[in-house]
């Protein structure tokens, strides 16, 4: 390798397996080298690749650091650089990766002359990979994704930090092990990869280091973004909006949900589709096929569009038939009451409690999606429908809100919606305001409400009472079916003595 490396004046590299076998053979320029894509031999949960890297420095010259940051963002069992002087061997430099994860992922050892060096590499690698295993301190037989929850922007760090807690719950919530998160406040974001480019190779050089399988980033992240990043590394990127689509795929029970939950993940995921290069395209036989072809991109793009058509016109049905429904409740003429709130307010709890139904519930957020309606009777043989709704949540996507509009829509036919309220949550004030936002932006902000502080259990008798006095609402706890009776009585005096009072 240093004669050839010397002859045509270019470093050369190979990469090795642990058996001892070549699977690549590199040729650079006098300054380096560039290392192709690795797919078959992938990290997958493994601390480390099982492949080393052996080139040339035409100089004689120490390792450099983008060789090591070749090797931290590869994981590469071990990375030499063979000195080269007058065609032969002269100086090796080596470096390797540590067990702990930090500012200097990697040991760099001191140079020693080529025909001097000596080690057992299989022992060695063992030896380290078993201690890297240790220090990650996965289970045995963990298979759910591990995280990094990341948020890079220019607000306030507490806000950040009160997103990212949010984050944590939503990640719960999709079965995801939160093993870290990160704050980064730059001067101004960085339009094509959000960060810094160094700042960015350091967050996921850290990452893989934990062990994550998952970056989650708490900023919507543009198409352009989420390429650039996920091209750098084999870490899955997904960004809020992505996780809050998995959450509500997973949930979606029923018709109306699965299709509303796909039509928003096609939405979101067509203007993300790419290729790579002219290796995807190909030729179409048959009629209107002829000619240069279709780019495979342009296929998925065009069956994309073709699925979105025919999902929006099977909404357009299930909403007809959700009308009728409707029709059909309000010909009965009972009042309508309609639960909303933040997600994992207790929206399901209370009615499971107030109507003795059995509705499922989890303390996760978006533990149900689909709106369930129960029927209410009241003392004098006064009954009205309670109505269980989708829940709310801060920076709600566009298109989930969209996707979920025709059934927000029965909101509109109301008669009052019971805003519920978690008091128990550090953050309720910005639940509230996030979910009159909602309502705004619904035209429902001008519907009657009745604000419920729920899990009064869980907060100071006096605190309750001065939030209830200043919200003017009323404390329950959802789970404790004798705390309901203050609800029961505003709920029957709004509906059906202010309906008599002003002549309704």
């Amino acid at each position: 390798m240093a004669e050839i490396s010397h002859a045509v004046r270019r470093q050369l590299g190979i990469l090795v397996t642990r058996e001892g076998v070549i699977s690549h053979v590199i040729v650079g320029d006098a300054a380096g080298i560039f290392i192709p894509e690795l797919g078959d031999h992938p990290l997958g949960r493994n601390p480390l690749r099982g492949l080393r890297l052996i080139h040339t420095h035409l100089k004689n010259e120490p390792l450099s650091k983008d060789d090591l940051t070749d090797l931290a963002l590869l994981r590469l069992d071990y990375i030499a650089a063979l000195g080269v002087r007058d065609g032969r061997p002269d100086k090796f430099f080596t470096a390797h990766l540590t067990p702990q994860s930090g500012e200097t992922p990697y040991e760099v050892q001191p140079p020693v002359n080529f025909h001097e060096h000596s080690m057992d590499f299989r022992a060695f690698i063992r030896s380290l990979e078993e201690e890297m295993e240790r220090r990650r301190g996965r289970a045995a037989g963990e298979s759910r994704e591990s995280a990094i929850l990341v948020s890079v922007s220019t607000r306030l760090r507490s806000e950040q930090e009160e997103s990212l807690d949010e984050l944590e719950e939503l990640a719960f919530a999709s079965d995801i092990l939160v093993i870290g998160k990160v704050v980064q406040r730059p001067h101004e974001i960085n339009p094509k990869h959000l960060l810094g480019l160094g700042k960015l190779k350091d967050l996921i050089i850290d990452a893989l280091g934990k062990g994550a399988t998952l970056l989650v980033f708490d900023q919507n992240l543009t198409p352009s973004q989420g390429r650039f990043i996920a091209d750098l590394t084999e870490i899955k990127v997904i960004d809020r909006t992505q996780l809050i689509l998995d959450i509500f795929a997973r949930r979606a029970h029923s018709r109306d949900g699965k299709v509303q939950v796909e039509l928003a993940q096609l939405k979101y995921r067509l203007s993300r589709l790419t290729g790579k290069g002219t290796a995807m395209s190909r030729l179409m036989g048959g009629v209107g096929g002829r000619g240069p072809g279709e780019m495979k991109l342009e296929i998925d793009r065009r069956r994309v569009r073709d699925r979105i058509t025919l999902l929006t016109q099977e909404l357009k049905k299930l909403e007809k038939a959700r009308s009728q429904r409707k029709q059909h409740r309000l010909k009965t003429g009972l009042p309508i009451v309609s639960i909303i709130g933040y997600t994992n307010a207790g929206k399901s709890t209370l009615l499971n409690t107030l109507t003795e139904s059995s509705t499922f519930v989890e303390n996760k957020m978006f533990a149900t999606l689909d709106t369930a309606s129960r029927r209410l009777r009241f003392p004098r043989e006064r009954d009205i429908i309670v109505t269980d709704t989708v829940g709310f949540i801060k920076d709600l996507p566009d298109d989930l809100v969209a996707a979920f509009k025709a059934t927000l829509e029965e909101l509109e036919d109301a008669d009052l919606l019971l805003h519920v309220v978690d008091t128990s949550n550090p953050r309720f004030q910005q639940q509230i305001e996030s979910v009159e936002a909602i309502l705004e932006q619904l035209s429902l902000d001008k519907k009657p409400r009745l604000t419920v502080f729920n899990k009064c259990d869980l907060a100071p008798p006096e605190e309750t009472c001065n939030l209830s006095v200043r919200y003017d609402a009323v404390s329950v706890c959802a789970l404790d079916k004798s705390t309901l009776a203050p609800l029961l009585n505003a709920v029957e005096e709004r509906i059906f003595y202010n309906k008599i009072a002003s002549g309704i």
